[in-house]
């Protein structure tokens, strides 16, 4: 959950829904109002306002983590990436992560973390990439090294926090170095189209997104409140009020979950109304039970054009459900489809025990090619899944 608000009050309030609803972790959002780390770190009021905060939340189970901007803002002369000629800053205006500010910056997260027991950190930049010709820097002798010192301090960061169980969202490929998630894949600003269209980008962009990497490894984004929307746009965008919004609402978590992807959920709240929550909890509760196979590798199955019905298939041998199938309906209308769905990678050989939404199982015949074909009936923008064991 993507909290908007660092309000203590309100944000306690999220922990609260999040048990609701068997979420399991909270990030204090970008746009939230919590301040800049490195300005209030050493400030004894922030550091006990924020651990009390996170205290509530590890009372009740629930991981609780910050983001921290680093890129995309200029601090100084002295401390910001000095470009070479002809090599105009890749990321637009960026601190160097090896000025005396940023060798300060990645201080001030140990000091909060150590002091506040976070377990979360959403890092915005720094981006691999940026030459920085300063000489002046205490971290990088000059334009040669500039890159390689940058990307080691932050690999650095996060072995650190690695070696210390703390999540981390990283920026990009540091999967090796501590990171945990890096983005799945989408522009920002997508979410700022019609709700209905967001379903069916979103997506695809998770079937795209897992082609280098399993589900757990990028981050999609739900857009609960307003995000990148300008005039009145935003009422077309937002989900909220999340009741009125139910149908597109459930849309977003069932194919996030059915994926086995963890989405940004950006907003003050995860529901609004019983009905909301008992949808929320349904797709929870779902993911929960089939956890292991959803967050298996992806076989794709058919990429989500908007007229037909997709699908992907989780495939995991070693586990006792080896295989998931997740089929959806992008039409506003009822399909009926025989889909032929290619087991190999599950493991199953001759037969398969089938089970669609849990419901009571079949045994199928795998054909020589190690497939099995499936009856698909779906409602409008409706889904489905089958699992194979």
């Amino acid at each position: 959950m993507h909290c908007t608000t660092a309000e203590p009050a309100r944000v306690k309030a999220v922990v609260d829904q999040c048990v609701e609803a068997g979420f399991e972790m909270v990030i204090l959002s970008f746009g939230s109002g919590f301040p800049e780390l490195e300005r209030w770190v050493d400030e004894p009021e922030f550091i006990a306002e924020y651990k009390e905060i996170f205290d509530y939340a590890h009372a009740k189970g629930i991981e609780i983590g910050i983001y921290s901007l680093f890129s995309s803002r200029s601090i100084s002369p002295e401390d910001d990436v000095v470009s070479p000629p002809g090599k105009p800053p890749t990321f637009g205006r960026a601190p160097c992560l090896q000025s005396r500010w940023g060798v300060d910056y990645i201080a001030a997260i140990k000091r909060f973390f150590e002091a506040t027991g976070a377990d979360f950190l959403e890092h915005d930049g720094p981006y691999p990439g940026d030459w920085c010709a300063s000489s002046s820097h205490p971290g990088h002798a000059g334009l040669a090294d500039s890159q390689w010192r940058q990307w080691e301090a932050q690999a650095g960061l996060y072995k650190w926090c690695k070696a210390r169980g703390i999540f981390v969202n990283q920026p990009d490929w540091y999967f090796l170095s501590g990171g945990n998630k890096t983005g799945m894949g989408y522009k920002e600003v997508n979410w700022s189209l019609p709700r209905e269209r967001q379903v069916i980008i979103g997506r695809q962009n998770i079937f795209d997104g897992t082609w280098d990497k399993a589900p757990s490894m990028g981050w999609m984004f739900t857009p609960l409140t307003v995000y990148h929307a300008f005039g009145d746009h935003w009422k077309e965008s937002t989900i909220e009020p999340l009741s009125e919004h139910l149908a597109l609402y459930e849309a977003h978590l069932a194919q996030n979950f059915l994926s086995g992807v963890q989405s940004c959920y950006r907003g003050t709240r995860l529901h609004d109304a019983p009905e909301t929550l008992a949808v929320v909890k349904k797709w929870v509760s779902t993911f929960k039970k089939h956890r292991a196979i959803l967050e298996s590798d992806i076989v794709h199955l058919r990429r989500p054009d908007g007229r037909h019905v997709d699908g992907i298939l989780h495939a995991n041998p070693r586990l006792q459900e080896k295989g998931l199938a997740a089929f959806f309906n992008p039409l506003g209308e009822p399909v009926k489809e025989d889909f032929s769905v290619p087991l190999y990678y599950t493991g199953l050989a001759d037969v398969a025990r089938v089970s669609e939404q849990d419901g009571p199982p079949t045994t199928l015949q795998l054909s020589r090619a190690f497939t099995v074909d499936l009856h698909l009936e779906l409602g409008p923008r409706a889904c489905t899944w089958f699992v194979f064991s």
